[in-house]
């Protein structure tokens, strides 16, 4: 049984609302933990063996696996942490390797009574792959999930102009183009849920004025985008897939079909979708994560 410190979450009122839209209704709750000696806020619930998911180079956090949340709670106990420095979490001087093994080594001995399954998407997944090599005895396996640090990664000239011009000034206009560069087809993701994607924009905008969110994000991307040497992946010692969007423009799926060439990780892809799929495309995305885990027996 997972034990949280009981709290409410520190928040500014009108952030903490655009957070509420998010996860409203849904079947997870969320609180503080003293993880490492860092306030990180998780996200947890649901019944059945551990599943973590963890967000990428985002400064919403965790929030952002709403889409998928309801089904997923269903047949597994969901912990959706956020990142130190991002979401909610309180930040530390510099998240490199050291500073987030220790402390996501120390969340999941706080939170998992078993080894989890772990699902980690982007920037993370990158650092969770450097992870897994050398704590594979805290999984059960691991899902790679769009991390550009599996392989030989530059990132294309067009996502740095827009990231770089939303990190400059978070205003709407910058989210919608950063946010083209993310789903194949944004307008069509948008209408799915209006009320839902416009809480997501607004929240992520609100936390990406926080200076210390803007220096994690600028952290992530360094340690993310380098690539993690096939020795080291190789050494990953649990069943381990990869999972991604037919259309990703910000780490194209070339890179995930030569990882799994060279290391033998099953690759699922979903079509119709980008970058996140889980938003563009849920339900592909829960048969195709369905797929990967059951791989792992």
């Amino acid at each position: 049984m997972l034990r949280l410190r009981q709290g409410e979450m520190e928040r500014r009122p009108a952030e903490g609302r655009l957070r509420d839209r998010l996860l409203k209704d849904l079947p997870v709750q969320g609180q503080r933990l003293e993880v490492n000696g860092i306030a990180t806020f998780v996200l947890a619930g649901g019944q059945g063996p551990p599943l973590v998911l963890l967000h990428g180079g985002i400064e919403c956090g965790g929030a952002y696996w709403a889409p998928v949340i309801p089904r997923l709670a269903q047949s597994h106990r969901l912990i959706i942490p956020d990142v130190p420095g991002l979401g909610e979490s309180e930040p530390v001087g510099r998240l490199d390797g050291d500073a987030f093994d220790n402390w996501f080594a120390a969340l999941l001995r706080l939170t998992c009574d078993e080894k989890p399954t772990l699902v980690a998407h982007s920037l993370l997944g990158s650092m969770d792959a450097r992870f897994a090599a050398q704590h594979s005895d805290l999984l059960r396996g691991l899902v790679i999930y769009a991390a550009p640090g599996i392989g030989p990664y530059r990132m294309p000239l067009g996502l740095r102009v827009v990231a770089i011009r939303f990190a400059l000034r978070p205003s709407e206009s910058n989210a919608e183009r950063f946010d083209r560069w993310a789903f194949s087809d944004f307008d069509r993701a948008r209408q799915m849920d209006p009320e839902w994607f416009q809480a997501f924009n607004d929240y992520t905008r609100s936390r990406a004025v926080v200076p210390h969110v803007k220096r994690t994000m600028r952290q992530l991307v360094r340690s993310g985008t380098k690539q993690v040497p096939d020795a080291e992946l190789r050494r990953i010692d649990v069943r381990t897939a990869l999972l991604w969007g037919r259309h990703d423009r910000f780490v194209p799926v070339g890179l995930a079909e030569s990882a799994s060439t060279r290391l033998g990780w099953p690759l699922h892809v979903i079509d119709d979708a980008g970058h996140v799929p889980h938003i563009e495309q849920p339900q592909a995305f829960l048969d195709a994560l369905a797929d990967a885990t059951n791989e792992q027996g």
